[in-house]
């Protein structure tokens, strides 16, 4: 009990700092001192990669560095990792990610791996002097945000969150007649997920397969059982490792609200959905968040929902994004978008494009390291959009509506909520 509290003690006083600065907008004294020497590379050379993660959306993350010398690959499964060999025949090959980052010639790192090993991977490769690519969610506990992102400031490497829509043309479009003040102010925002998961009873334990490392997969989760309903792609339903639909979609679709209307962090944060069950996520889910107002901006609300949606007659679009403003509402998904009640907007001619266009998600970052240059969906940035969606799944949890501290990584009306927001990690695992 005392190890436990003074473990929670320091990352108190450590992200508490963190984010105060993180609210201030400025930038704390470096820490952290990475433990190599960055080489300087020009726009003309290729960086060489290091991938944590090579199957499933990892793969699809290889698909966007390949260009560059992908010099280490790193799996906890052997056959992933001999299907990524054959690939790169000539990278190193690794089933810990930990002796991955000890091959010194690796200029950045790209983390591709399920959610509760995101932030162990993330801030060791920061630590050891690397720019890291992280699939969304950034984390799989706030507390994990808060160390992330103080990691980030304090080395100064270039980061960039998995949050590939991000990139497209058609966000741009839709942040820029919001901005526009077409619609208004902006009083809601509706974002819905038709997708769902299923409450099961804990897995029984099953023989581990031979081609697959299960202790290194665990990470610095508490030891349980090995069960094909977690490994290789099951886990996300499974409160020990993911967060279910809100942790998978928030930072999809609460990104346009966040990039068109400056959010930071909620007021409050309170959910509805079925009986909180021990194990898995739940199979629907609504979250009601309240933002202060922002300059000339009013408060808004913004309104979650997973495996439901917005008691609004719309189209029936799958996923979607409602932007509810004082003078008419816009309507969109992944590609489609409509200003509603059409009849007022009939003739309506959209703003000039003022958001440049992105070069790719995957290459915006890879030119930054290259150029010193900028990234836009960086892990300040995506840290705050899966806050969000962590702070979703703790008001559910507990069952209260949080009153937010953000500054103290708090909810000030709710000290039960504090098992959710801090991560716990099994003896052998640190951030």
């Amino acid at each position: 009990m005392n190890q436990r509290m003074n473990r929670r003690t320091f990352v108190h006083h450590s992200v508490a700092a963190a984010s105060a600065t993180l609210l201030l907008g400025s930038v704390p004294s470096c820490t952290t001192a990475p433990s190599r020497v960055r080489r300087k590379i020009s726009p003309n050379e290729k960086l060489n990669l290091g991938v944590i993660g090579t199957h499933n959306r990892a793969a699809e993350d290889i698909k966007g560095v390949q260009g560059e010398n992908i010099v280490a690959i790193c799996d906890i499964d052997t056959n992933y990792l001999d299907a990524a060999q054959r690939q790169f025949p000539g990278a190193k090959r690794y089933t810990d990610f930990r002796k991955l980052l000890e091959q010194n010639d690796i200029d950045a790192v790209v983390v591709g791996t399920p959610d509760h090993t995101h932030a162990v991977a993330t801030v060791a490769a920061l630590r050891s002097g690397r720019h890291v690519y992280c699939e969304k969610p950034l984390t799989h506990t706030i507390s994990e945000a808060r160390v992330v992102m103080a990691a980030t400031r304090e080395t100064g490497l270039v980061t960039q969150m998995g949050n590939q829509i991000h990139a497209t043309e058609h966000y741009r479009r839709v942040v820029e007649i919001v901005r526009s003040g077409a619609l208004g102010a902006i009083r809601e925002v509706h974002c819905w997920v038709d997708g769902a998961y299923e409450n099961k009873p804990r897995p029984e334990g099953e023989t581990v397969p031979p081609n697959l490392d299960y202790e290194q997969w665990l990470g610095p989760v508490e030891f349980q059982p090995y069960s094909k309903e977690y490994v290789p792609f099951k886990w996300r339903g499974w409160w020990a490792f993911g967060g279910g639909t809100l942790s998978d979609f928030c930072c999809h679709l609460t990104d346009l609200a966040f990039w068109a209307l400056d959010l930071k962090h909620p007021l409050t944060i309170e959910a509805e959905g079925p009986a909180v069950h021990q194990y898995c996520v739940p199979p629907w889910l609504i979250v009601r968040y309240e933002y202060a107002a922002r300059a000339d901006a009013p408060p808004v609300k913004v309104i979650w929902y997973s495996g439901k949606r917005p008691p609004i007659t719309l189209p029936r679009w799958g996923n979607g994004v409602l932007f509810v403003g004082d003078k008419g509402m816009l309507l969109t998904d992944y590609s489609r978008m409509k200003l509603l009640p059409e009849e007022k907007f009939q003739g309506f001619i959209p703003p000039a494009a003022s958001i440049p266009k992105s070069v790719g998600h995957h290459q915006e970052w890879i030119d930054a390291i290259k150029t010193n240059g900028p990234t836009t969906c960086n892990f300040a940035y995506g840290g705050l959009l899966t806050e969000a969606g962590l702070l979703g799944n703790v008001a559910y949890r507990t069952g209260r509506k949080l009153e937010w501290d953000a500054q103290h990584i708090r909810a000030k009306n709710c000290p039960e909520a504090e098992q959710f927001i801090h991560h716990h990690y099994r003896p052998g695992w640190r951030i």
